[in-house]
């Protein structure tokens, strides 16, 4: 590791990968945006359809996988095992290879089998187009799980960007030209946007590539790595239950769609639309809440490996004290944004769809549940990752596994009812990550060496936040009537709903400030992986 990329902290690298999301969200923003409004609500549920068979596929080789690499590569490098460290990619890239190639196969020439099963058969070009994108990810995945394991993940932050860029430049382009100049249906259109995301990933996989073949670490060692085979068996035996964890979860929502569209499709003479444009309004509010969890897998993926090492040097006071920071970071950031996304649900959706004013309208109720759910998805990521940074993969997985069927179940019933339909899919949402959540905050308690105080931890974010959530109420429903009539209705709602927004942050920001709820000893808490550094270093 170079003296640069020893710097780089737990907050540090968290920051870097907050960084480069902040950056990815808006770039994808000027992406999906426009997207959105060209392929309407129908072609919005094809292009959801083709990223959920994905997500399924993706998860099953990269969401366990990367993280174990990630975690014994830092285990590796905290105990000067120089040798081992560089086996552990050379043996681990022909596993991400083997996976990639077999996925990719099976999503490309299943493509119509997939969106049958799917209800919805217009969907196979969109996923036949994504197929390709799974063998780069699974490349991809391994490159980034190794130069994050060695407390690097300014690499992984710059492929991002990349992979936002390429994205745009010729995703927003495909679906312009194959809708609105070709005329062709939705489906093709969502196809377009869809070769964006290959694209985009063959590019950042070629970054990738570049950087580790510039940045070889050649650095003697006299360490004696274990076989090929064993330190597969390693990196399998940590990475499984990982994978089962989130894999649950990302089949339990391929099965879900399923389900919420089967059901739509039974009353379907009793709604006032069809399953694919209700479907397609629900997502529009889903795009929404996956944005604030977004900004939580920095902090997560920075968590994992610098954990790791500070358990291989026995530190449990300073892993136990990064783990405090990070939740206390998260409780302060997802619950505003839950509380915001649920009060300003419609005024937020107008401004962003203003071709698509009807789906942005229908969308605001779903959107209000949905922005609650939001804090409790947040919350479940943190303790997925606190769980398996201490040892306790498999817990995970049935939390998980618990959750989704409470979401399949209510989703079953809600859906199918002719009075509730699409409106119960937030319902079981909401329900769904509630229960993950809380079930994960319990053994996070139990197994924790320290007991977290959740009451300490929660009650004044919480208060803050309903606070806030008041004042950004109030400050929108005053500024929309006043300027009602001065300007046009998107303008008037564009600009109350931008001021409410920065009402509500100043107001936020004065009780973070007043209620001390992110101390200094906090930020230095996080900090404390500067020592840590300086001893796998010198290691």
């Amino acid at each position: 590791m170079s003296k640069k990329q020893s710097k780089q902290t737990f907050l540090g690298g968290a920051a870097i990968l907050a960084g480069a999301v902040a950056i990815v969200k808006i770039i994808g923003a000027v992406y999906r945006l426009p997207v959105n409004n060209i392929l309407s609500a129908e072609g919005k549920t094809y292009f959801n359809i083709a990223y959920n068979v994905y997500n399924v596929l993706l998860t099953i080789s990269t969401a366990g996988l990367p993280l174990a690499l990630s975690k014994l590569t830092s285990q590796a490098q905290a105990l000067g095992r120089g040798n081992e460290k560089r086996k552990l990619l050379r043996t681990s890239i022909w596993l991400f290879f083997a996976l990639g190639i077999v996925l990719s196969l099976l999503m490309f020439f299943g493509a119509e089998q997939l969106a049958a099963m799917m209800h919805q058969p217009p969907a196979a070009p969109a996923i036949r187009t994504l197929a390709p994108a799974v063998f780069c990810m699974c490349l991809l995945a391994c490159m980034r799980g190794y130069t994050q394991g060695q407390g690097n993940m300014t690499p992984t932050a710059v492929s991002q960007v990349l992979e936002v860029l390429f994205k745009l430049g010729v995703g927003l382009p495909a679906a312009w030209y194959v809708v609105r100049t070709l005329k062709r249906s939705v489906a093709y259109g969502a196809a377009g946007a869809i070769l964006g995301v290959t694209v985009s990933e063959v590019i950042a996989l070629v970054f990738m590539a570049l950087y580790l073949l510039r940045h070889r670490d050649t650095a003697p060692a006299e360490d004696v790595p274990d076989s090929s085979g064993t330190l597969i068996r390693r990196v399998l035996q940590i990475g499984i239950p990982i994978t089962l964890s989130n894999s649950a979860m990302s089949i339990i929502t391929l099965l879900d769609t399923q389900i919420v569209l089967s059901r739509l499709d039974s009353i379907k003479g009793q709604l006032v639309s069809s399953p694919a444009v209700l479907y397609g309004q629900y997502g529009l509010g889903t795009d929404l809440v996956n944005l604030p969890p977004s900004f939580v897998f920095p902090v997560t993926m920075s968590l994992i490996p610098f954990v790791a090492a500070a358990l291989a040097q026995h530190e449990n006071a300073r892993a136990n004290r990064i783990v405090s920071s990070a939740f206390k970071l998260i409780a302060l950031l997802a619950i505003p944004a839950g509380v915001g996304l649920s009060v300003l649900s419609g005024p937020i959706l107008l401004l962003l769809y203003p071709a698509a004013v009807q789906d942005a309208v229908a969308c605001a109720p779903l959107l209000r549940v949905q922005g609650v759910a939001c804090i409790f998805i947040c919350l479940m990521n943190l303790s997925n990752a606190i769980l398996q940074s201490y040892g306790k993969e498999k817990i995970p997985i049935w939390t998980m596994i618990t959750g989704g069927v409470i979401k399949v179940v209510m989703n079953y019933i809600l859906v199918g009812n002719p009075s509730i339909n699409i409106a119960g899919a937030p319902i079981s949402t909401l329900c769904c990550y509630g229960a993950i959540a809380v079930l994960n905050l319990y053994f996070v308690w139990k197994y924790s060496p320290e007991k977290p105080s959740y009451p300490q931890l929660f009650a004044k974010p919480a208060l803050a936040s309903a606070v806030m959530g008041a004042a950004a109420w109030a400050a929108y429903g005053l500024l929309d009537r006043f300027l009602t009539g001065r300007f046009s209705a998107y303008g008037a709602n564009a600009l109350a709903t931008l001021l409410a927004i920065m009402a509500a942050v100043v107001v936020y920001g004065i009780l973070v400030l007043a209620l001390r709820i992110l101390r200094a000893e906090d930020v230095q808490n996080m900090k404390k992986g500067d020592k840590l550094i300086k001893i796998l270093h010198l290691k």
